[in-house]
């Protein structure tokens, strides 16, 4: 469901900044604006970066091979961050420059002057159906979290990228139409300039937002606090007698690792501590069905290592031990 979402959303804005791009490159020609012009690369950038999205979400199917046996699923990790780089360099940068541009050599919009009102009008409502879409798709999976939390924990980079690539996107078009209309009304082409600043100065925001969040995400993420507690309280039983310390990591949105140092009775036999382990991974993968490898490795639980294995079992509380 949440991949499906995200590409839902991806294709929705892919679609709708093409058109938008073009529309605006139209207007740009008709009124050599330069928010027209910073508006309409940003769309290019957007349209570009939702294309490498759905790369990313391809590539990331591949099978594991030899060389890469825990598979592709990172792919979209670096696609992801690949987009941060195109959103400051293409978008951000471009939009500083042409505005020092316009600046330094400001005119007024002399032809043409009801375009540009016209096509800002109709672009933001077609961004603000793209992120009404990607609202929706969010919501079927952010729960309880708020908006700046599902940004900063989702372990999918397609939502929080669309989202704030269109919100971002809203928030240049009201710029450009600021911008615009001063200086129609004004006959003072240093307020396009202004505009165009403040869309680059905007972009460049939002891309170091997405660069942070997806470098985290390349470093290595471990699983969220709800499942780490639900591998915590799937594990003990069945000969298990308790977690020693645990260590979980995201190979991709939707596969987990996890490694466990499990406490198993000192009585038990080889052939015992292998059906404690098969049974305990059953139940980790039915409680967290997207802990694909899991490796457990049996030990003694002793007294003087207590106080330190806890320590290191990612703040999970584990459930008491028996007896």
């Amino acid at each position: 469901m949440a991949t499906e979402g995200s590409t839902k959303a991806v294709v929705t804005a892919m679609f709708a900044n093409l058109g938008i791009a073009v529309t605006k490159f139209v207007a740009f020609l008709l009124t050599a604006s330069s928010s027209m012009l910073a508006e309409s690369v940003h769309s290019v950038a957007d349209t570009s970066n939702q294309a490498l999205l759905l790369l990313g979400s391809k590539r990331a199917k591949r099978a594991a091979t030899p060389e890469h046996p825990f598979g592709y699923g990172r792919e979209r990790y670096v696609y992801a961050f690949i987009v941060s780089i195109v959103l400051f360099s293409v978008g951000g940068l471009f939009a500083l420059y042409e505005a020092w541009h316009k600046w330094s050599d400001p005119h007024p919009i002399d032809s043409w002057a009801w375009v540009p009102i016209v096509v800002l009008l109709v672009a933001m409502a077609m961004e603000g159906y793209a992120l009404r879409t990607a609202v929706i798709e969010s919501n079927r999976i952010r729960g309880r979290r708020s908006w700046a939390r599902f940004v900063r924990t989702a372990k999918a980079p397609e939502l929080p990228v669309i989202l704030l690539e269109d919100l971002g996107a809203l928030l240049g078009l009201t710029f450009a139409l600021f911008g615009v209309s001063m200086t129609l009304l004004t006959g003072q082409g240093r307020w396009d300039a202004a505009g165009t600043a403040m869309i680059g100065l905007l972009l460049v925001v939002i891309a170091a937002i997405l660069a942070v969040e997806m470098k985290s995400l390349l470093v290595g993420e471990s699983a969220s606090r709800e499942h780490q507690t639900a591998i915590a309280a799937a594990l003990p039983g069945d000969g298990v007698d308790s977690i020693i310390h645990m260590r979980t990591l995201h190979l991709g949105p939707d596969e987990l690792l996890v490694a466990v140092k499990i406490a198993v009775p000192a009585t038990f036999t080889a052939g015992e501590i292998a059906q404690a382990i098969d049974a305990a991974e059953h139940r980790v993968r039915a409680a967290v069905p997207i802990a694909r490898l899991i490796y457990l490795e049996p030990d003694l639980r002793r007294p003087d290592t207590h106080r330190a294995d806890t320590a290191t079992t990612e703040n999970v509380e584990t459930p008491p031990e028996p007896g």
